[in-house]
């Protein structure tokens, strides 16, 4: 008979992880330089027409973005730190941090240098659930990198998105 409501046997709910690295640029360049931890951090080109790359949550706090003139960044907070970005260390570190990601599903689709979705809905009988899996994720990620990401676990990209947004920094959300 009809199973209304519940998913067709044998084929188990989808489990997506959608993960964040939080302000990842900035971020990095905090860790690197211990100077500039605890301080307003923006990543970005310094000419005058340059743009915001990466804003740490120190500078966020005075309405500073990704995506701003540098100009008007500095005007809303003149103790901000300019850090030229370096992307091709970036890179680097996102390597690190996609190694962990095949660590544990090979069903990664990577949406830039700091942010990808995973499926892991095949490793959970191996791994266990999908919330163990997503712990487990953010904890590599710190022991190997010391930085921090904010994770999302759902049914589905939309709602793992979604999810990951709602405890930054360094959240971790379950939608079952």
């Amino acid at each position: 008979g009809a199973r209304r409501g519940r998913e067709p046997i044998g084929l188990a709910v989808r489990k997506i992880i959608h993960v964040d690295m939080d302000a990842f640029y900035a971020s990095v360049e905090q860790r690197d330089d211990p100077a500039l931890r605890g301080r307003p951090v923006i990543v970005g080109g310094t000419g005058g027409r340059g743009v915001v790359a990466a804003a740490s949550y120190e500078v966020r706090r005075y309405g500073v973005h990704s995506a701003m003139p540098v100009r008007e960044a500095l005007r809303r907070c003149p103790d901000a730190v300019c850090a030229p970005p370096r992307i091709a260390h970036y890179a680097g570190v996102s390597s690190q941090i996609f190694a962990v990601f095949h660590e544990f599903t090979p069903l990664v689709q990577g949406l830039s240098l700091d942010e990808a979705f995973l499926d892991v809905t095949a490793s959970i009988a191996a791994l266990g659930d999908a919330a163990h899996i997503a712990r487990e994720i953010k904890n590599r990620i710190r022991e190997r990198t010391a930085l921090a990401a904010s994770v999302g676990v759902a049914p589905n990209k939309l709602v793992a998105k979604i999810a990951s947004d709602l405890r930054k920094p360094d959240g971790l959300v379950i939608v079952p």
